[in-house]
């Protein structure tokens, strides 16, 4: 194999894969206690129509949350009653929590793997001095992530709804992730929290994006 090809390879893994990284960081990022936090503090967050009040709100989401990246069994869920003994949540829901773990833990791990590789052909763009070279690669990437994240963010003015359940359809069973409106997680998790947890994927994502695209500018490194 010449250089050429393997600097054209080189220049396409980075083109590719930033786009997903930076994707995959924002969705790391939201998916912390202190996300929640933020987002309950909202004004305009809605209340809860069943009783649950901001103290108990962050009570039960925190675990749900710390859940999806821990190294613990559905036991963490399972477990979790409230005062009158009922459990947090019912049957449904842990199956559900289950599947969303089993996804996020995809996700990890292709992020993982993904700045192994962004690592690996880096190095080897420096030592072969193709800097010149993977700058721009770079910076391609950081254009079609704001490619991407425009037209999400657009979906998510236009129609949130039908984007929310494409993408429950692309990564879940049918009827596996619908639920009641007195449910625990709706409680904890309505709508809102997933509409501006997608703005806040979207604009994290074109912030770190637009920061790249800066950076490696017409940038010549000798």
């Amino acid at each position: 194999m010449n250089q050429i090809t393997i600097k054209k390879i080189v220049a396409g893994l980075i083109t590719f894969l930033t786009p997903f990284v930076i994707l995959m960081l924002s969705v790391r990022i939201m998916i912390t206690p202190v996300f929640a936090r933020v987002e309950y503090s909202m004004p305009n967050f809605p209340k809860d129509p069943f009783g649950f009040s901001l103290e108990e709100r962050l009570i039960w989401s925190e675990p749900s949350i710390k859940y999806l990246v821990n190294n613990e069994g559905i036991e963490f869920l399972q477990e979790l009653n409230f005062d009158d003994g009922e459990p947090v949540f019912n049957e449904r829901e842990l199956s559900h929590m289950q599947d969303v773990k089993a996804v996020v833990t995809g996700m990890r791990i292709a992020l993982t793997l993904s700045l192994l590789i962004l690592l690996v052909v880096t190095i080897i763009g420096i030592r072969k001095s193709w800097r010149v070279d993977m700058l721009a690669a770079y910076r391609h990437g950081g254009w079609a992530l704001i490619g991407l994240m425009a037209a999400i963010l657009l979906f998510v003015a236009i129609s949130f709804q039908n984007l929310f359940t494409w993408f429950h359809q692309l990564f879940f069973e049918s009827g596996t992730w619908q639920f009641y409106t007195s449910d625990t997680l709706i409680r904890l998790f309505p709508m809102k929290f997933w509409q501006d947890a997608f703005i806040f994927v979207g604009v994290f994502s074109l912030l770190i994006a637009g920061l790249l695209i800066f950076f490696t500018r017409n940038r010549k490194i000798n």
